[in-house]
């Protein structure tokens, strides 16, 4: 089996340059029905896991999805992250800041939706749309955003050390052909038509600003204790691949073991046979 997390991950100190990264590499696997029984044992894995995360109550995962504009973060969602019981996950999607968010630091909306031990959530766009759209809309002068890296780090660094949070942070990698693709399907098929925003095609003429916004974020954001992942995610199945067995590896690396009982088995055992035999009686 292939090693995506050291494949596409993102050494700290490393300057990333987007177009050195295949958008449509994936593996060895041709097609989604040869990777996809790989894909189901993952999702059965993780399903595993997460219930050992419950159950021990020590750890908690943050999982972060960015990248442009039909990149596939709610695709993520739906197909990878189906493999965690709902009861002990969340997603959150930042959408704009409202007259109260920007009323705080930028850091404030964020905060409240960290994952609490034994928890796991789903940041679909994130903290990092401050250094993002921000940046590329202007929204915030420069000597604002530019502070926002380090600020963003030394967040990670307060929950993944404070909160025994592992944070597994994913850009969805695609082409800009690829990105047009995606938006001619939503058009023919009425299905997806509710996807459609006015704004899709105009966000295309920042696509260059975008990928240098992304660049920096990859570049400077990436450490130790929250790495980011370079997805090509291109192939849908691929994508899906590769996140759910880097999710999978990170959780069985914590070690995770099912707690001891907190009562007495063998006296609830032997109530449990009285029970049942009172009522035979």
């Amino acid at each position: 089996m292939s090693n995506y997390r050291k494949e596409f991950i993102v050494k700290p100190g490393s300057e990333i340059r987007l177009k050195h990264f295949d958008a449509g590499y994936h593996g060895k696997h041709e097609s989604h029905k040869a990777a996809l029984t790989e894909i189901q044992e993952n999702l059965q894995k993780m399903d595993q896991l997460q219930y050992l995360m419950y159950a021990e109550n020590k750890h908690s995962l943050l999982i972060v999805l960015q990248g442009l504009d039909a990149g596939g973060k709610d695709g993520v969602v739906r197909h990878v992250l189906t493999g965690m019981n709902p009861e002990g996950c969340v997603s959150v999607n930042f959408k704009q800041p409202t007259k109260e968010d920007l009323a705080h630091d930028f850091l404030w909306r964020v905060h409240p939706h960290v994952p609490a031990k034994g928890s796991v959530a789903i940041f679909n766009r994130s903290h990092y749309e401050d250094v993002l759209v921000v940046r590329v809309h202007d929204l915030a002068p420069e000597k604002v955003w530019s502070k926002r890296y380090d600020q963003i780090s030394d967040f990670e660094r307060l929950i993944a050390t404070e909160n025994n949070t592992t944070i597994l942070k994913f850009f969805l990698h695609i082409s800009k052909e690829e990105q047009l693709e995606r938006f001619k399907k939503r058009l023919d098929d009425p299905d997806r038509q509710w996807k459609i925003s006015a704004s899709d095609y105009k966000e295309r003429e920042y696509w260059g600003d975008y990928i240098k916004a992304f660049e920096d974020v990859l570049t400077k954001t990436s450490t130790e204790y929250a790495p980011w992942f370079i997805i090509p995610s291109n192939h849908k199945w691929f994508r899906d691949l590769a996140i759910s067995q880097i999710i999978v590896g990170q959780m069985e690396k914590m070690g995770m073991q099912l707690p001891k009982p907190t009562v007495n088995i063998a006296e609830i055992r032997r109530e449990y046979h009285q029970a049942v035999n009172g009522k035979k009686r």
